[in-house]
């Protein structure tokens, strides 16, 4: 029990890899407060699913990217949970084209959606963190914004900007105990891949030096580390967590 007493807080949980961070982290003794948008039946089909492990769960409709519904977010968690001491920025979205073709609002929802969420969320629950002392903001980038990746300039600049804005955070408040990490996850099995031409997921799988698509478990373990103490000195990180693929 890794988390047993902590509250955290998980954006973008209603499935995928937020969905599985949520359920690792309530496993392992956490109360989880976590946000969806649009996919409300799942969002609340999940607050159901970890009341199994006797923690308090509650799911909030919210979104990160808006300055005002983060700050009213972080009051209200603070205000039914006693604290938050774990923070995963995890909400994110893609809207791919070549660079030629991008729109500005394929550009600008990118990047307000991926980025300014993080900027949002980690502003509102740092103060809260910094008075307790104490606190793991965990952000959740991508391979993409490591290396790059034709067609998604616009994700990969939003998950390369994650990378950057982390760093500086763990500058900035490591003097008070408050940790700032990134978990970058490579070629991630979800149901978004399975509706995915098999042979195109197969070629993928075989430019990986493991040669498999990571599991959502997988992005979950290397979360937890991140979230708990066992991580207690590690700050402005980076976690890759892609089966070897760095080129």
């Amino acid at each position: 029990m890794l988390l047993a007493g902590k509250t955290a807080l998980v954006t973008g949980a209603s499935k995928g890899i937020g969905k599985a961070i949520a359920e690792m982290f309530a496993s392992h003794g956490a109360n989880v407060a976590f946000t969806y948008l649009s996919s409300v039946e799942k969002g609340q089909a999940l607050e159901e699913e970890l009341k199994k492990y006797n923690t308090k769960i509650k799911g909030y409709r919210s979104d990160a990217s808006d300055f005002a519904a983060a700050e009213k977010l972080s009051n209200d968690v603070l205000a039914d949970f006693g604290a938050i001491d774990i923070l995963v920025n995890n909400a994110g979205i893609t809207k791919d084209g070549l660079l030629m073709r991008m729109n500005e609002e394929q550009w600008d929802e990118v990047l307000k959606v991926n980025l300014k969420s993080v900027f949002n969320l980690t502003k509102a629950v740092t103060k809260i963190m910094m008075k307790a002392r104490k606190g793991s903001v965990v952000n959740m980038s991508s391979v993409v914004g490591v290396k790059g990746n034709a067609g998604q300039a616009n994700y990969a600049a939003s998950k390369a900007g994650i990378i950057g804005f982390s760093k500086s955070v763990a500058l900035e408040l490591g003097s008070r105990n408050v940790r700032c990490n990134v978990i970058a996850p490579g070629f991630i099995e979800t149901e978004m891949t399975e509706v995915l031409d098999q042979k195109v997921v197969e070629e993928w799988r075989n430019g990986i030096p493991m040669k498999r698509g990571g599991t959502v478990q997988d992005v979950a373990n290397a979360t937890l580390f991140l979230a708990s103490d066992m991580s207690a000195y590690v700050t402005g990180e980076v976690i890759n967590v892609n089966g070897g693929m760095y080129t």
